[in-house]
């Protein structure tokens, strides 16, 4: 008789099956009611004896809290995708995720097919000042290939996360370019802060950016708020692109912030009721009247939702941009006995009409991943007109528009991708540090530039052909090559990121870098433009203002 020999694999497999058997058990007794005990009593018998078996008579030497934790890995692969487990090395390092301040080289990443994304850039940190953008790939930290190497979030904090002042250096892949590129980094620490921006546009116009729903933003927001008031704000933008979420409470307070006395916010609804819930509006509100624009687009998600949907439902303000993320899944923190936590699913979010956005999942964690290249190659980022809507999924606000669930808020007014500019030059200088550079030799040798303040400089100042060529020269003797059609089809870009970046090197101010950065940005244009102009809203059947402008 041929005798098979069984694979590694196939010899762990029954052991990952039971042991996944386990955690469940021991999930549902944790977490269920009481009573449920009972109905695994006997499984949790059986697998007691199994691992009896296998600790004492199974012919290999098994490292059993090892299996356990990658069945636990493999079971909740099942879930849906925001459902993680946090092992007990890495749950301290998550939890600091949305608190105030940490040492390391300031970015957001996710880990993707086995790569290491920067998801954003924080503000003010490290990789910011080095001209790491959103996008980057890192590929490799101190010389040493980290793609494929079935990286996990502990590996990159321990690579990327050190003290203060010490020094780290990652290559960086960028979109559209060829060329590996190292960034030198002196870690520093990295404050979290929620909001990048604040400033008035006009005597009417107020400007608000958040990043991030975090530990302070509910505070950092009033305050600004406030402030915006103060110098006679009337019509407010709020900007929230590229904001991934966070806690929903400060969702839910910046929300209150705009809507009137008991206007319903979000609810919940989880398979348990104990997680059933709704939040309404207080009577706290700063900017219950007065018209109100919100900024979104594809990487705007969770919390951002909240607070762009609530608004949308109840017509009380004109949503710009494009489809946002589509994530309406709540998550919860359980703390487990060895210090590790499962940040569980318990509940759907909805918004106040009743649309759940959260998108499918029911294809698999990658083509969940993929929906934003989807998105790109359907065209749908470019034109509205490519968009598909479940007519099963419609809704109605308050005053009877209708709008659709089943994946993201799609915008009042679409503004689609800007494709006239080819940033690839830009982004080569931006990658190898030449327009940091530049700008900071730009900064030392005109001190005589603060002298204009910053309106005066935003006013005045010019970037010039000579300014121009020189960084172009800059940026050959650091590696990248010019290119006369790239650098043409990228110019007003590159004239605008350089003025940004000196203004916030000579000020020392972030709202003085998107006065001018914003010039760039087409949703926040287009806000702009239809606040000066009513009747843009006219052409496009939308009266959600007209009656605050």
């Amino acid at each position: 008789m041929e005798e098979h020999k069984n694979s590694s694999y196939h010899i762990r497999l029954p052991i990952l099956l039971a042991i996944a058997l386990i955690v469940g058990v021991l999930l549902g007794s944790k977490f269920g009611e009481p009573e449920t005990d009972e109905r695994y009593k006997g499984s949790i018998q059986k697998f007691t004896q199994l691992l009896e078996y296998i600790e004492n008579d199974y012919v290999d030497s098994i490292n059993t809290a090892d299996l356990l934790e990658e069945s636990i890995q493999n079971m909740l692969d099942k879930l849906d995708p925001h459902t993680v487990y946090i092992p007990p090395k890495d749950a301290e390092l998550a939890q600091s995720q949305l608190r105030a301040t940490y040492d390391g080289i300031g970015v957001e990443f996710n880990i993707l097919r086995d790569t290491l994304y920067v998801v954003a850039v924080l503000n003010g940190g490290p990789s910011e000042k080095a001209g790491i953008l959103s996008g980057d790939k890192i590929i490799s930290i101190e010389g040493e290939n980290i793609a494929g190497i079935d990286l996990t979030n502990r590996m990159v904090f321990d690579m990327l996360r050190g003290p203060r002042g010490s020094e780290v250096t990652v290559g960086v892949v960028r979109e559209g370019e060829d060329e590996i590129v190292d960034f030198d980094l002196t870690r520093g620490a990295v404050a979290q802060t929620s909001l990048d921006a604040s400033y008035m546009v006009d005597n009417e116009i107020g400007y608000i950016k958040v990043n991030r729903f975090a530990e302070t933003t509910y505070d950092e927001f009033q305050a600004a708020l406030s402030d915006l008031k103060e110098q006679g704000m009337t019509q407010l933008i709020l900007d929230i692109q590229n904001n991934g979420g966070g806690y929903m409470s400060a969702a839910i307070g910046i929300a209150d912030e705009f809507l009137k006395e008991g206007e319903l916010i979000v609810s919940q609804k989880g398979q348990s009721a104990k997680y059933d819930s709704k939040a309404e509006a207080t009577d706290k509100g700063q900017f219950e009247e007065g018209a109100l624009m919100v900024l979104i687009n594809e990487n705007s998600a969770s919390a951002s939702e909240i607070v762009a949907g609530a608004l949308q439902d109840h017509d009380r303000a004109l949503v710009l941009g494009r489809r946002s993320f589509g994530k309406g899944l709540v998550q919860l923190p359980f703390d487990l006995n060895d210090g590790s936590e499962l940040r569980m699913t318990i509940a759907r979010y909805y918004t106040p009409s009743g649309r759940s956005i959260q998108k499918p999942y029911e294809d698999g964690e990658e083509t969940y991943n993929n929906d934003y290249y989807d998105r790109y190659r359907s065209g749908e980022l470019f034109s509205e007109d490519n968009i598909e809507f479940d007519e099963d999924l419609s809704y109605q606000t308050s005053n009877g528009r209708t709008v659709y669930g089943g994946g993201g808020i799609m915008p009042d007014y679409f503004v689609g991708l800007d494709t006239t500019s080819n940033a690839s030059y830009v982004n080569r200088l931006v990658a190898n540090n030449s327009i940091r550079e530049y700008t900071l030799d730009y900064r030392d040798n005109h001190p005589e530039l603060k002298e204009l303040g910053v309106d005066g400089f935003l006013k005045e100042f010019e970037v010039t052909e000579d300014m121009l060529n020189e960084l172009v020269t800059l940026g050959e003797k650091n590696g990248t090559k010019f290119n006369r059609r790239l650098y043409e089809e990228s110019k007003e870009l590159l004239k605008n990121l350089v003025k940004a970046r000196i203004a916030r090197e000579i000020f020392n101010d972030d709202n003085a870098f998107y006065k001018v950065f914003n010039e760039t940005n087409e949703v926040y244009k287009e806000a702009v433009s239809i606040f000066m102009n009513p009747a843009k809203l006219k052409e496009n059947s939308n009266n959600v203002l007209l009656q605050n402008m």
